[in-house]
């Protein structure tokens, strides 16, 4: 059994960067910090920052652009994907990706957007690519409600429970 699946929730770095390819297709290149902290054998609390390139293609292209910035958090799902290329220099690089399949936007603040929300609206459906079957919105219009969001009340894992998980209990070892 194969499995390439990644989950990463934190904070842009920066903006969305959206562009068209020559076929007419959209492609969002988002950066995310995540943040792992310890505390190392000295009882100093340390913090390490790791950064992560996730591109988004079609609608979810299109809802990164509109709805993401600097600073805000996110939740995406998606596969890692390292691509390879033969720079002007002729040297071969690579980069490692993650390919986003599906989106969470973040809480926003209590000032955007207000409006009501759909019926059987759920906050923890998550956004997947595909073909819109809902015609665009008017300028009138603002589909920011049908987009859903991590609750600010949804637990993030503490860090307390991160290092439980990693605690070993003796009567787990089978000798």
């Amino acid at each position: 059994m194969n499995l390439n699946r990644v989950i990463i929730i934190g904070r842009l770095a920066a903006d969305p960067e959206v562009r068209t390819t020559q076929s007419g297709q959209q492609v969002a290149t988002i950066r995310v910090a995540t943040n792992r902290n310890w505390t190392d054998k000295n009882g100093q609390r340390q913090e390490n920052v790791e950064f992560h390139t996730i591109v988004a293609w079609g609608r979810l292209a299109d809802i990164a652009g509109q709805y993401l910035a600097k600073g805000g958090l996110a939740m995406f799902e998606g596969r890692l994907q390292t691509r390879n290329w033969t720079g002007q220099d002729n040297v071969k690089r690579y980069t490692t990706e993650i390919v986003a399949e599906n989106l969470q936007l973040g809480p926003r603040s209590a000032n955007a957007g207000a409006g009501t929300r759909p019926a059987g609206y759920d906050p923890r459906e998550s956004i997947q690519p595909g073909p819109s079957t809902k015609p665009a919105p008017t300028s009138q219009e603002n589909d920011f409600d049908d987009i859903p969001v991590i609750g600010q009340d949804e637990p993030i894992i503490s860090d307390k429970e991160i290092e439980d998980e990693k605690a070993i209990n003796p009567d787990d070892i089978p000798f």
